[in-house]
């Protein structure tokens, strides 16, 4: 099999095949014995239907795209190894001959690519370390004295802003009670804000078995069309007026609500895990920084179906994430007013930052090509396994033999940490210097220049976009031719 392919523009290739007469022939015949069971013809049981008597009576045309694929399947990936390209969109077939010398076509794909790495070895990288104040350890502090506090009733006062109340309520519109507007024994926390504006500010100030009208207005963007912008009265009583006691920060506290004895020991301790969080978030910024200088000084012309792959990958992720915590994706879309196209397309400034990272440091990886130890794997392994909260054997189970790809994370993450330790830190620029030294000459030229850049960023070429959108990944497919639950009603009405 001869091969030849033709480099195009945005990464992509055409590559062309073709096959001989014989070749030919022997894919018709392939096509024929693969769908002759649903040949029909008089006089005949089927599938017993003779090869040439279909031809006859269908047309040979009939198995033409059978016999394509049966020629194509066995070619493409030849030639796809014998080019070494690394496909990342599916393929697309053109017949460009057909005729007593055979079989003629085309395949189209994009593939990674080509580009040269910049300056990968020290790199500037602003940097300044995340530490741990006393104020932090107060603040986590209060923050746990805050989550161990309970609510304990008043008697000998008014509802004030901060206490969570028990009331009954109905509203009216009108002088009509209205559907939704009715609530009984409900826990109202004041300042809270989950009321229409005026509800919580006008039961402040009454007191436990006060029996009271008030009157509100609600908003213009309220969901009942009824009541939107609508004069309303609200009956209400209040039945309990609880306060939130926190308690006192002191030993007695320490003990409660960890193993140490003394306060003392806890404020130690959170210091230790803050600076332990803080060690690794400062360590994880710096390389992040430090992969995006890296990526800054590398122009790479990234192929589109790479960042539609990367988009698809990114909303199934979200969907996922969500789909665990009970919320459905397209649910949550439809109460934001987003559409999945457009949810889609916010993703992909992200999805073009993420591909690009992963370009650039593949390479880099080729050319510094860090060891991987067996060590380095179990390590990997056992993270994995903690992650998941599942047993290591189990995670060697799953991997089975091919562990190539956890190998390959290994190599790239060790290919970044090499990055950083060769990276130079820098004092970050402030916000007014780092602006003041961006700012272009001329105003009208600034101007032009952005609208060149939005247009380069937002106006992918229509016709790579649709093939893409047609086409999975190489090895999905062989070359073809051409929530929420309803809320209680009687609780929806008076609440935002």
């Amino acid at each position: 099999m001869a091969s030849t392919i033709e480099k195009k523009e945005h990464s992509q290739v055409v590559i062309s095949l073709e096959a001989g007469i014989e070749e030919w022939k022997a894919a018709l015949k392939q096509a024929y014995n693969k769908n002759k069971g649903r040949f029909q013809v008089p006089g005949f049981r089927k599938g017993k239907v003779p090869y040439q008597l279909v031809c006859q009576y269908y047309g040979e045309g009939v198995l033409y795209d059978d016999a394509m694929n049966e020629i194509a399947n066995k070619q493409y990936p030849e030639a796809v190894k014998e080019h070494d390209l690394q496909v990342i969109s599916r393929p697309m077939m053109d017949v460009t001959g057909l005729d007593e010398n055979g079989l003629k076509y085309t395949i189209t794909v994009f593939v990674k690519p080509e580009f040269e790495l910049g300056k990968y070895e020290g790199v500037e990288v602003p940097y300044k370390d995340i530490e741990v104040t006393d104020k932090d350890v107060e603040d986590e502090l209060e923050r746990m004295a805050k989550r161990n506090s309970s609510l304990e009733e008043v008697t000998d006062r008014p509802a004030a802003e901060g206490d969570t109340v028990t009331i009954d309520y109905e509203g009216f519109k009108d002088g009509v009670a209205f559907e939704g507007g009715k609530g009984e024994g409900y826990n109202l926390k004041l300042g809270s804000h989950s009321f229409i504006p005026g509800f919580e500010e006008q039961v402040a100030g009454h007191s436990e078995g006060d029996e009271f009208t008030i009157e509100v207005k609600f908003p213009e963007e309220y969901h009942s069309e009824e009541l939107k912008g609508a004069d309303a009265t609200f009956n209400v009583k209040i039945h309990a007026i609880k306060t939130e006691v926190i308690p006192e920060i002191d030993d007695e506290f320490a003990k409660d609500v960890s193993e140490f004895d003394t306060l003392d020991e806890l404020k130690a301790d959170i210091r230790k895990n803050k600076e332990e969080k803080a060690a690794k978030d400062n360590k994880a910024a710096f390389e992040n920084e430090t992969v995006r200088a890296v990526c800054d000084n590398c122009e790479i012309e990234i192929p589109q179906p790479m960042i539609d792959n990367e988009v698809e990958q990114m909303a199934q992720d979200q969907a996922a994430r969500m789909s665990s915590q009970g919320i459905e994706l397209s649910m949550y879309l439809q109460y934001l007013g987003q559409s999945m196209e457009e949810f889609k397309q916010s993703l992909e400034p992200m999805a073009r930052v993420r591909v690009k990272s992963s370009l650039v440091i593949e390479k880099i990886t080729e050319v510094v090509n860090p060891e991987v130890t067996d060590a380095d794997y179990e390590e990997e392994i056992k993270t994995i396994a903690e992650s998941y909260k599942i047993d290591v054997e189990q995670v060697k189970k799953s991997v089975g033999e091919d562990a190539s790809f956890i190998k390959d994370s290994i190599r790239a993450r060790k290919t970044v940490e090499y990055l950083a330790s060769k990276a130079v830190k820098v004092e970050p620029k402030e916000p007014e210097a780092a602006a003041e030294e961006k700012k272009p000459a001329k105003k009208a030229a600034a101007k032009k220049t952005a609208k060149a850049e939005d247009a380069a960023e937002e106006k992918p070429a229509k016709k790579t976009t649709k093939k893409a959108e047609e086409a999975p990944a190489e090895g999905e497919e062989k070359p073809k031719k051409t929530r929420a639950k309803k809320a209680k009603a009687d609780e929806d009405a008076a609440k935002e």
